[in-house]
């Protein structure tokens, strides 16, 4: 009886907490962060990291929108060994990606919003070049992805929040 009323009490404290509006969801006017974020250019890059970063960012959005925002990114890239195995002949590495970001509105050229962002992703070194450069591939690709989600999820925040 008590664990009801409590379910019960925490339902009408919720309810006037106001109107819920999921992040990708239309509005009543029926336009979405989708269709916002479709008037997204992002410079270009002239790293591998970057160029993953970019395409992540654009990844989703529907294209051929009218160009409203423009993002600039300033991505860098640091590897540290972490911890390295006597007797053993492999390194754990830390790769570190880091982006600032700086959003711009088209029409008026001044920033509205920006940020940084980071990912840090291990790999194992084992001394053989092969599979060294591959594993540093793959640490770059995994890191390169999750901070593009992330930014993008920032700037769909943010959009959402101006769209009240």
């Amino acid at each position: 009886m008590l664990k009801a009323a409590a379910v019960s009490l925490l339902c009408l404290a919720l309810a006037g907490c106001g109107t819920y509006r999921p992040l990708y969801g239309k509005a009543a006017d029926g336009t979405s962060i989708a269709t916002s974020l479709s008037g997204l250019t992002v410079t270009e890059q002239h790293t591998r990291a970057g160029q993953v970063l970019r395409n992540e960012i654009l990844d989703g959005t529907e294209a051929g929108g009218a160009q409203r925002y423009s993002l600039k990114l300033e991505v860098t890239e640091r590897t540290t060994d972490v911890a390295s195995l006597s007797g053993t002949f492999g390194t754990r590495t830390r790769y570190n990606l880091t982006a600032h970001y700086e959003l711009f509105d088209s029409t008026t050229g001044k920033v509205i919003n920006s940020g940084s962002s980071f990912s840090n992703v291990e790999f194992d070194v084992v001394n053989i070049p092969v599979s060294d450069l591959s594993a540093a591939d793959n640490a770059r690709m995994r890191a390169a992805k999750e901070l593009g989600q992330d930014i993008k999820l920032r700037l769909a925040a943010y959009l959402a929040a101006q769209k009240g």
